[in-house]
């Protein structure tokens, strides 16, 4: 499997085998590559399940944005008609009560829009830079920002271009 780590938060894909045996009967309705991501730190054991969803709404499935719903993975996938696309992970990010509104007042986040087709990609590796490379001004340039930051030297270039 992968692990990538970029300013310090992990993320993993692991093998479809790997997915197909956490949820099996959900199997068939994998998103390509039908790899189990990892989600975040917090109970690592459990998973969340991502589907794309009829836009009229389901019962036992929650809106995320535009047709993407985090579904109810103890449901049997019949249960769930209309429901495919499913990305699965392993954990979930999680604060303490007014830790995240501390972290966003000091601008530890960017925060920018969702678009339906993220949590969906056909490129998980490549969304950061896509998500950060459609945002205006300087927060764009991130998404060329290299893994070494020493390495910048063409990325000072494009900046004294694009500013």
């Amino acid at each position: 499997y992968e692990i990538v780590s970029r300013d310090g938060v992990q993320t993993c894909a692991l093998p479809i085998s790997v997915a197909e045996e956490v949820v099996p009967y959900w199997a068939d309705r994998l998103k390509p590559p039908g790899t189990l991501h990892c989600g975040g730190p917090v109970s690592e054991e459990s998973v969340v399940g991502l589907g794309r969803v009829p836009t009229d709404g389901i019962e036992g499935v929650a809106p995320l944005v535009g047709p993407v719903g985090v579904l109810d993975l103890y449901r049997q996938p019949e249960e769930l008609p209309g429901v495919d696309s499913v990305r699965l992970f392993s954990g979930y990010a999680g604060w303490e009560a007014g830790q995240l509104d501390a972290e966003l007042a000091v601008g530890g986040w960017i925060v920018v829009e969702a678009e339906s087709d993220d949590a969906l990609t056909d490129d998980p590796m490549g969304l950061w830079r896509r998500v950060l490379g459609r945002q205006p001004g300087l927060i764009g340039l991130l998404a060329d920002y290299p893994e070494d930051p020493a390495a910048n030297q063409i990325g000072r270039a494009a900046c004294r271009e694009r500013v």
